[in-house]
């Protein structure tokens, strides 16, 4: 697969708060035509085959408010090919530039990873069932609840409110202290 070469990244999940890249700068950006949503199924680092939990994918329609990250010019490349070795192991991200506000307004063109709605991986669950997986799945990387909450409080952190987000972490959090 031909790496798309870009002096950006848009994070809008973990990569707000585990970017694994080296950056010379982040910020609060806005991307348009696209939404954050958990819907995309996670069999390995947040759940397993037999019990699925379940990831964030920038999806069509809307937008999303994440952090956009300057790469260094000079592993601009190998922090482009971490994050596909991240991202596109299971083939359930389209690597796309897209369009993006910083926070002062300019516009750039940004590497993002948005769901890919014809892969087997790409989901389409009610808040309940999205609940369910987020409470009771664990994978290579850890609770598919921390993931969630991790990204929650990320943005939070960073000023942004995110409804739906919030309201999920509401719910982990009061099912956590029962």
């Amino acid at each position: 697969m031909e790496l798309l070469l870009s002096d950006w990244v848009f994070g809008y999940g973990s990569l707000i708060w585990n970017p694994e890249v080296d950056y010379e700068r982040a910020e609060q950006a806005r991307v348009h035509g696209f939404h954050r949503a958990f819907c995309i199924s996670s069999t390995r680092h947040r759940g397993t085959p037999q019990v699925p939990g379940v990831v964030l994918g920038l999806d069509r329609g809307g937008s999303c408010i994440g952090v956009a990250f300057r790469l260094r010019r000079a592993t601009r490349r190998q922090s482009i090919e971490k994050l596909y070795d991240r991202e596109m192991q299971n083939h359930v991200y389209l690597p796309k530039l897209v369009g993006t506000t910083l926070h002062d307004g300019r516009q750039v063109r940004a590497l993002a990873f948005v769901a890919d709605r014809s892969s087997k991986a790409y989901l389409r669950l009610t808040e309940a069932e999205i609940l369910q997986r987020l409470s009771g799945c664990r994978g290579q990387r850890g609770h598919n609840r921390d993931y969630a909450l991790n990204t929650w409080h990320a943005l939070q952190e960073r000023g942004v409110h995110d409804a739906r987000l919030a309201r999920l972490a509401h719910q982990l959090l009061s099912m956590h202290r029962s």
